[in-house]
């Protein structure tokens, strides 16, 4: 379960030259700047906007919430790469070459599982929303969410453990590398099977939930006595969306990165050439696998109204937001200071995601199209 450390050469001591992966450096440099300048601004305002605009009142709201937070997790650790990836070698210390290779897995695992029980979420409320209704409330996300995270920590351990840097010469200088530094032997011990072991619970069942959970709603909303409305319509989105960055980002990296664990420990038997060919693919499709904190916030502008509220209500005048808060479409005269900055802060505490009234938002997370659609 080792990110881009998994595409790695074999370096067993300080004697070994190092090997030329500037360009791919070059590569990763560019694309990780690009995901830390979008990524931060954009993970951090939505983890505002969750915590302190809607209050995480329901139960969609709790998983973005997570996931916005794991995502924000991974932009924050993009500075210690991209110094590597600039100077070819790791300044820093041992400790944070590990936590910066366990930080990836965690993100990238942790996304794949609450973007998984979004999904379930819409299947729960909408193929049995009176089956499964006691399963869809806030405390249980929170429970739910609590072990995910539980989950992850207890799958980083072994990859801090084994994502240790290395050592090589270059202009008769020894340096550190980082993210590719696992030998043949490790592969075929102790590193194939964690990595395995890692792609099964962290991606191919959310993956085979995500697909089977996505069908359902599918083929439940395409029925003929179906009832269409504008909540649905958001429903199919939002999946959509979820299968985009599935399909975009996980799944690539996912099948390529069981292949070259098999390559390298030797279960499958090719040729050196043909272990480097996979690697560069690897290289480049761990781009995709990071990219997903940059496209999971638009899964919440687009599918969830109030958080999309929230932000425009950021961006207008004060009268604006209080208008689009109390649902007016016509106009409406403009009130004092004092009531202007009441309906305001109400209106911030009670956005579509959720009320700020604890009881009123117990019974509106019980309803099966949840509000945050």
């Amino acid at each position: 379960m080792l990110a881009n450390s998994l595409a790695n050469t074999s370096i067993n001591d300080s004697v070994n030259k190092c090997p030329d992966h500037q360009p791919i450096h070059h590569l990763h440099l560019v694309v990780y700047s690009v995901v830390l300048a979008a990524g931060l601004p954009l993970n951090a305002l939505a983890l505002w906007v969750f915590l302190r605009a809607l209050r995480v009142h329901s139960v969609v709201s709790v998983y973005m919430c997570n996931l916005a937070a794991s995502d924000l997790l991974f932009t924050l650790s993009l500075p210690l790469r991209l110094s590597y990836y600039a100077r070819h070698y790791w300044p820093f210390s041992e400790l944070l070459c590990q936590l910066a290779g366990a930080v990836f897995q965690m993100n990238m695992y942790g996304s794949c599982i609450f973007l998984t029980l979004i999904n379930v979420d819409r299947y729960a409320a909408i193929v049995h929303p009176l089956r499964l209704r006691h399963l869809r409330r806030p405390r249980v996300a929170r429970l739910l969410c609590l072990g995910v995270w539980a989950l992850i920590l207890v799958f980083a351990v072994p990859t801090v453990l084994v994502h240790r840097p290395s050592s090589c010469t270059r202009d008769d200088h020894s340096v550190r590398l980082c993210f590719e530094s696992f030998s043949d032997e490790l592969w075929k011990g102790k590193l194939l099977p964690l990595v395995l072991l890692a792609e099964a619970l962290g991606f191919l069942l959310p993956l085979a939930a995500v697909v089977y959970s996505s069908g359902r709603v599918f083929w439940t909303l395409a029925r003929p006595d179906a009832t269409q409305s504008r909540r649905r319509r958001k429903t199919v989105r939002l999946l959509l969306a979820n299968l985009v960055i599935f399909l975009l980002c996980f799944v690539p990296y996912n099948a390529t990165l069981a292949v070259y664990g098999l390559l390298r420990g030797h279960v499958v038997l090719a040729s050196p050439e043909a272990r480097s060919r996979v690697r560069r693919v690897l290289m480049v499709l761990v781009l995709l696998a990071g990219a997903n904190c940059v496209l999971d916030p638009l899964v919440y502008y687009f599918s969830a109204e109030g958080f999309r509220n929230t932000l425009r209500g950021l961006s207008t005048p004060l009268r604006d937001r209080t208008l689009a808060a109390n649902g007016a479409r016509g106009a409406l005269a403009e009130p004092s200071t004092e009531t202007s900055h009441a309906t305001t802060t109400a209106a911030g505490s009670q956005g579509l995601l959720g009320p700020s009234n604890p009881r009123s938002s117990f019974l509106q997370c019980q309803d099966p199209e949840d509000s945050s659609l």
